[in-house]
């Protein structure tokens, strides 16, 4: 392998460089432009590997399939809709809708526009009305069960405070849910959905839930079809705990059906949906020419080529069309944390794991030296990726952020070596031992950090504070986001011998069988939902580091409901994105 440092006060010019080109792999590997504002401290380099394909050490393989969403599908990816023909016809709908919000005075019906727009994604085009909205909403004491639900859950779901005694009303003297409400079935459906945003210690909630999921469960084999279908898919997954864009697809499908519906707010949705579909096309294009680029892919091919997935959990985290720049950045961020990630886990000696993260903590070229060829690369890449971020950020706030992003992979690295040793030196850890490590493994407060960065928030020393105030909330999202991984990727990962993860741990030190320990995972992650909802309600954290918390544990749940939606990235996981990013919703 070459190094070639290039100056940057000086243009790169490819041409220069003699490439002796033969059978084996070779890549040039070019490096990010600098801005102007003092970075010398940022070197840049090009990489130019080969490799002959001579293994000393046997090494480790988890047989991943190659992408099933190669180059020159990306870049077919098209629409007919664009911001610069359907803006006007968007912006019409839009003040529609807005006048509609502020000119009607029935807190109830506004209650479910609130919630029909939130489901429809497009409440993030009337933030600032609905929020006025809420204000004037208050408990009514004769309100019906579905009713006072629904206000409790979008109260809370917007931060406003709300006691769940709004409930008593609806029990009995013995503190039971009256008897008379079995047969409510709207209003059970609402009272289930509420009671996911109770918090620990919060009684009324758990009762709540455990009423109103009895009492559906009874009630399916009375339902049609289609209401059955919609109960059942709140019981396995409740609409909080849903990623909101992939609930958008599927609700519009819902709404269209309802004989009560707003046709212009249909089309408002329809549309949204479709032009925002536009956005995330554009992206996906330009990171496929990123990633291409990069060639880890080629070259680390023991490691998940998934470029279209790990998309998925940046549009997961922050969907809306304004945070382009965001969703680029942190999807690069997970490329590369994926290759990093199975570098540990898979394919490195524990001897040069333990130099690539001595490395990391340098942060330096000159550590490079050290490290195997293949490692090299990586490193590079990791670097490039993390100065060209710290370049824009001074170029936009004059902030250098480079500390903050340092030590985030610092940690993880450290993390994943943890890992590594428990691995090689055959070491089962303990249920607590494992969860500690990897809260930080999973990358969770890596991902929030890296989000809250590249939103474009005026960033200080005092700003990125609220990354430490946050750390509770970041934890319980990241747990949530650990066990789901560890429920989806178990199967796969104990057939080849990876590291023990939280079943296993459950298994061994618990001495309970395989079922029972996904048994007091999915309560794991029940109780971790109520810690992060008593986080949020603390109402001191920015709105923002909030919201990609909540969704980040959303799309880990639906990223490893099915399986691991990562590694084996076919069946749902293939339909579920074709549905996001390749087909737009038909609007007649």
């Amino acid at each position: 392998m070459e190094l070639i440092r290039i100056s940057s006060s000086s243009p790169l010019d490819l041409t220069s460089l003699n490439y002796k080109r033969s059978a084996a792999l070779t890549r040039k590997q070019t490096t990010i432009r600098c801005c102007k504002q003092g970075l010398s401290a940022l070197p840049m380099f090009i990489i130019v590997s080969k490799f002959n394909g001579t293994q000393v050490n046997p090494r480790r393989s988890a047989n991943y399939h190659p992408s099933i969403w190669d180059q020159k599908l990306i870049e077919s990816f098209n629409t007919p809709y664009s911001y610069e023909f359907h803006g006007t016809r968007l912006k019409g709908l839009r003040q529609y809708i807005k006048t509609l919000l502020t000119s009607t005075k029935d807190q109830s019906f506004l209650l479910k526009l609130i919630d029909s727009m939130q489901r429809l994604g497009v409440a993030y085009h009337f933030e600032q009305e609905i929020e006025e909205v809420l204000k004037f909403q208050h408990p009514d004491v004769t309100s019906d069960l579905y009713t006072t639900a629904l206000q409790f859950r979008i109260l809370r779901e917007h931060g406003f405070s709300i006691s769940s005694d709004v409930f008593d009303k609806f029990r009995s003297r013995d503190g039971k849910f009256m008897d008379s409400l079995s047969l409510d079935i709207e209003g059970l459906e609402s009272l289930y959905e509420a009671s996911h945003l109770g918090m620990d210690g919060e009684s009324i909630a758990e009762e709540a839930r455990n009423f109103s999921m009895k009492n559906l469960k009874s009630l399916m084999e009375k339902l049609d079809s289609n209401s059955a279908k919609q109960v059942k898919q709140s019981l396995e997954v409740p609409l909080y705990w849903r990623v909101p864009r992939v609930e958008v697809r599927k609700f519009i499908g819902i709404y269209e059906k309802d004989s009560t519906k707003n046709l212009p707010l249909l089309e408002l949705a329809k549309l949204d949906y479709n032009l925002v579909q536009s956005v995330h096309q554009r992206e996906l294009k330009e990171l496929q020419r990123w990633w291409r680029d990069l060639g880890l892919a080629e070259e680390l091919t023991f490691s998940r080529d998934r470029l279209m997935e790990n998309y998925l959990w940046a549009m997961g985290i922050v969907s809306e069309p304004q945070f382009s720049k965001c969703r680029i950045g942190l999807t690069k961020f997970v490329c590369i944390l994926t290759v990093i990630d199975d570098m540990y886990d898979v394919y490195g000696s524990l001897d040069e794991l333990e130099r690539f993260t001595d490395a990391v903590d340098r942060w330096e070229m000159k550590a490079m030296e050290d490290l195997p060829e293949y490692m090299k690369v990586c490193y590079v890449a990791l670097l490039n990726f993390a100065n060209e971020m710290v370049c824009g950020v001074i170029k936009d706030h004059g902030f250098n952020t480079l500390p903050y992003i340092k030590a985030e992979w610092a940690n993880l690295c450290r993390a994943y070596l943890v890992e590594a040793r428990w691995f090689y030196s055959g070491y089962i850890p303990t249920v607590d031992e494992y969860l500690e490590n990897a809260c930080i493994s999973v990358g969770g407060h890596a991902a929030m950090v890296h989000a809250y960065i590249l939103q474009g928030c005026t960033l200080t020393n005092d700003s990125l504070d609220c990354i430490k105030r946050s750390s509770d909330l970041i934890y319980w999202s990241s747990l949530i986001t650990r066990l789901s991984d560890d429920l989806g990727t178990e199967e796969a990962e104990s057939e080849r011998g990876d590291v023990a993860k939280s079943i296993r741990c459950y298994m061994v030190h618990e001495g309970v069988p395989e079922v029972e320990a996904k048994h007091r995972i999915k309560e794991k992650i029940s109780y971790s939902w109520k810690k992060l909802n008593k986080e949020i309600a603390k109402n001191s954290l920015p709105k923002s580091i909030v919201k990609m918390s909540l969704n980040m544990a959303r799309t880990a749940q639906c990223i490893f409901q099915h399986g691991d939606g990562i590694g084996t990235s076919t069946g749902v996981m293939k339909d579920r994105l074709s549905s996001l990013i390749v087909i737009p919703i038909p609007i007649e």
